[in-house]
């Protein structure tokens, strides 16, 4: 489930990054207030966590990843 939650939030990183690259646009920015919005800060700390517990996928033996669902 922490895996799934964490990919959700990776990919929703990697949209909004990919939004600012081709339209300059930051959705959560829009959405929340800005960028120094706490609100903001607050999802782009999430995003970032997600991002490094995801990493943690690249390392795990396969056998454990499939037993997991």
């Amino acid at each position: 489930m922490l895996d799934k939650a964490a990919l959700a939030l990776a990919i929703i990183g990697g949209l909004n990054w990919g939004m600012i690259g081709l339209f300059q646009f930051d959705l959560v920015a829009w959405i929340c207030g800005g960028q120094t919005g706490v609100v903001s800060r607050i999802i782009y700390t999430l995003v970032g966590i997600a991002a490094i517990w995801c990493i943690s996928l690249l390392f795990r033996d396969d056998a454990v990843a499939t037993t997991d669902r």
